[in-house]
């Protein structure tokens, strides 16, 4: 049976969802920018911070979801169990 290694597993449920927060916070910061740039900008920038607030809340669930990075190995389960039996005492003569 092949050794498992520490780098094939997948990242903690905790490190993952350290991360999904991480890129979620991101995103609704970039959205408030966005939001507080609608008082202040004119023309057709208004449009772009209009569409940054609107869409972003979207794009933001769907980024933080969405499982990035190389494809992790698959995870090995260990063998079989195998059941030993104790020795009769034939086999030690």
């Amino acid at each position: 049976m092949k050794q498992q290694s520490i780098t094939s597993l997948p990242p903690s449920p905790e490190a993952a969802r350290r991360a999904r927060m991480i890129k979620y916070s991101v995103a609704m910061g970039i959205r408030m920018v966005c939001i507080v740039l609608l008082l202040f900008v004119h023309d057709w920038w208004l449009l772009v911070c209009a569409a940054g607030a609107i869409v972003l809340p979207y794009f933001a669930v769907v980024v933080a979801n969405v499982h990035g990075g190389a494809p992790a190995g698959t995870v090995l389960r260990p063998g079989a169990i195998e059941v030993y039996r104790k020795p009769d005492d034939k086999d030690q003569k």
